[in-house]
């Protein structure tokens, strides 16, 4: 079947637009074949810094003819209904209609409406243009002579040619006709700007890539992006380094050439005595370009921080220059000594002012009009943090003066220029001025997890100070009743509140969330403007939320995650720790026969109240009254519920909910005892309730550890 290739050929294309577009072109334009009854085999689109293209093979080379038949009045309806049958169904006549006979509703007229498919050509002579002129560039532009008549087109740059030829791969293709602007679509593009710019004639896709190659451009981004780390790693392991990858870099610089030559440059080893990050990120930032890492036993960036740099980088040129890049790499090398000039400026004048010093300035800058000042917000962490330290083995002291600290780098100079490194350098302003290891750390370890794969503070200062952060923003945004409303979360609410449940599970911490975030509301803010327990709870009932995505992330069933809350909820004050491990402790039970056939007595059980209590308008809760106790199975069950709420009570209050499995695990025969030989709904009244309030017993005691009629079969 036949294939489309389709080109837009274009001025600069931003390198952060282009993988998006690519795929919103591929999408427009099988979407709409498939909704015009094109179905394709395969569509693959690409995008280079001056190309958007598109590759459908597989396609029909016309629409299906279309057969359909159209219900009209009934014979003998109204003049009106009848003419507007014929106007809609496009008849002459009611001669050119069938009759439909039947018996029991009377006689209609049907229309056989037969409408031929269209030549694919012809349908993609009509799609294409809107698809162009509809395109959503984030940022669009019109230009030239047309671009002050209405409807002009708008594209991110200005748009030079459309490639668009369709056909059979055996046959030379045709020419999809449309024009959009005054740019007529053909079978002629361009190569590199400077090493091939002359016109180029493509036929099709295979054809137009080989051509392109030929014409120093290529087509494919992962290739460009292949090209250039392969080459990188080996221009630095042949001048002795190594280079250090950067995964976002290199997506944004293969979207910056069509076709990559990497060089090597250099600067003063004089700039290796401030941090290696800053060097990266002056580098990086400003010039697109990679670092290297030095061998043991060269001049590197000092003290053992961050990577051991050398002093060179990688750039990455669009051409294959006559002088072999010098003049290339001399430009580069200009521009990098004269930003990391600044740096080391931003660096020593940043170090001549210490961290507490600038503390004072917070008291001016708003944090959040409803929140006051980033001064009053850091006295609220240093509070929460040292409130915190004990309950994770931090020093109170230490805490305290982190949390003092650790917002303090947001004033610096080299934090003002690189946002990013905010946290890295207050560690190393920190350390500088002589401040506790643990304090300098936690500077820049508070931020964390900010994200999935992230990794969360250790070191117990760490985390006091991270966990006061997120709670005080959680509880300060709870207070003012700005939460999270569908996909919009502006202060990034729940990567906060995830941030706590992670440093939390993974440090075993086994505090009542509810209880601290409590405290927290009643010491922030004024207790007559805020209902401290309906804030407290609508918070936990957040954090649930969060906790379910997490653990559902991790392949947890989300019937246990709620059989385990049911039984012991955030809300309710249990520890986040508890649950996650009720959670584990209950689906390991439940991979055992006897955890298997305990959920269906107890399910069983539940199913005969739920019944029995709607029939009868009442609960069954009270305590059974063991006189009227006629079986054994009833005295046997009454008995053994009795001695595994005990144990089970007694497990849970340690935290061990393998044990508490064990325990209910008891209940099993008793249970399926009982439902064999026990007829519930007694004849005699009196025994029947009984029967049933034992029945209730069952649901309790399993429910010291886990709501099982949360459970699915």
């Amino acid at each position: 079947m036949p294939d489309l290739l389709l080109e837009l050929f274009s001025e600069e294309i931003p390198a952060r637009m282009q993988a998006k577009a690519a795929d919103d072109l591929r999408r427009m334009v099988t979407d709409k074949l498939v909704a015009e009854g094109l179905v394709y085999e395969g569509a693959k689109a690409f995008a280079t810094p001056r190309r958007l293209t598109l590759t459908v093979h597989g396609i029909p080379a016309r629409q299906s003819d279309l057969k359909e038949e159209r219900k009209g009045p009934r014979v003998g309806g109204p003049d009106a209904a009848i003419a507007g049958f014929l106007k809609a169904t496009g008849l002459a006549s009611l001669d050119e209609a069938k009759i439909q006979r039947d018996p029991k509703k009377g006689d209609f007229y049907i229309a056989l409406i037969e409408k031929p498919g269209r030549a694919t050509l012809d349908v993609l002579a009509d799609m294409l243009p809107v698809i162009i002129r509809t395109f959503p560039w984030p940022k669009s532009m019109r230009w030239g002579e047309h671009s002050a008549r209405p409807g002009a087109l708008q594209w991110v740059r200005p748009l030079h040619a459309i490639v668009a030829t369709f056909g059979m791969e055996t046959e030379e293709p045709e020419v999809v006709q449309f024009a959009v602007d005054g740019i007529a679509a053909g079978q002629t593009t361009y190569g590199h700007r400077f090493m091939a710019p002359a016109a180029i004639g493509v036929r099709r896709f295979e054809d137009y890539e080989a051509k392109l190659i030929e014409a120093k451009v290529v087509l494919d981004p992962e290739r460009r992006k292949d090209a250039i780390l392969t080459d990188a790693k080996q221009l630095a392991f042949a001048q002795g380094f190594e280079l250090v990858e950067d995964q976002v870099l290199l997506e944004e610089v293969a979207g910056l050439v069509e076709w990559p030559v990497v060089l090597m440059g250099s600067f003063d080893k004089e700039f290796l005595s401030i941090p290696s990050e800053v060097i990266r990120a002056t580098i990086r930032n400003n010039q697109k370009c990679f670092v290297v890492r030095s061998p043991e036993g060269l001049p590197a960036a000092s003290g053992g921080r961050g990577d051991t740099l050398a002093p060179k980088f990688i750039l990455t040129a669009n051409i294959e220059a006559s002088d072999d890049g010098k003049a290339i790499v001399a430009g580069n090398e200009r521009v990098i000594r004269a930003r990391l000039s600044d740096a080391k400026f931003f660096y020593e004048t940043d170090l001549k002012t210490k961290l507490e010093d600038r503390l004072p300035k917070f008291g001016g800058i708003v944090f959040h009009e409803k929140l006051g000042t980033q001064g009053e917000r850091i006295k609220r962490i240093e509070r929460l943090a040292a409130e915190i330290a004990p309950l994770v083995g931090a020093d109170v002291e230490k805490a305290a003066r982190a949390a003092r600290l650790a917002k303090a780098d947001l004033l610096t100079e080299v934090v003002g220029e690189f946002p990013e490194l905010q946290g890295l350098m207050g560690k190393y302003y920190a350390l500088a001025q002589g401040e506790d290891a643990s304090v300098a750390a936690a500077s820049e370890e508070h931020y964390k997890p900010q994200g999935p794969a992230d990794r969360v503070p250790t070191d117990p200062v760490s985390v006091a100070v991270a966990l006061a952060d997120k709670i005080d923003t959680l509880v300060g945004f709870w207070a003012i009743d700005e939460k999270p409303t569908g996909s919009k979360d502006p202060y990034a609410l729940r990567r906060a509140a995830l941030g706590v449940i992670r440093i939390v599970l993974d440090r075993r911490i086994k505090v009542s969330l509810r209880e601290v975030v409590e405290h927290h509301f009643k010491n922030s803010f004024d207790p007559r403007k805020i209902d401290v327990s309906t804030q407290s709870d609508l918070l936990m009932s957040f954090f649930e939320d969060r906790l379910k995505v997490q653990l559902r992330e991790q392949k947890a069933r989300h019937d246990l995650v709620d059989a385990a809350l049911s039984s012991g909820s955030l809300v309710e004050g249990h520890p986040l720790v508890s649950i996650v491990d009720r959670v584990e402790a209950l689906g390991k039970f439940l991979d055992t026969d006897d955890g298997k056939n305990l959920l269906a007595g107890t399910k069983r059980a539940a199913n005969i109240l739920r019944i029995e209590e709607k029939k009868d308008g009442k609960t069954y809760d009270g305590a059974p009254n063991a006189a009227l106790y006629h079986l054994d199975e009833e005295k046997a069950l009454a008995q053994a519920i009795d001695e595994v709420k005990r144990e089970a009570a007694a497990a849970v209050s340690k935290e061990n909910y393998a044990a508490a499995m064990s325990a209910i695990a008891k209940l099993r025969p008793v249970v399926d005892a009982f439902f064999d030989k026990v007829k519930v709904n007694d004849d005699d009244a009196e025994v029947r309730e009984n029967r049933l309030r034992l029945l209730n017993e069952i649901r309790a005691a399993t429910r010291t550890v886990a709501d099982f009629s949360q459970i699915q079969d």
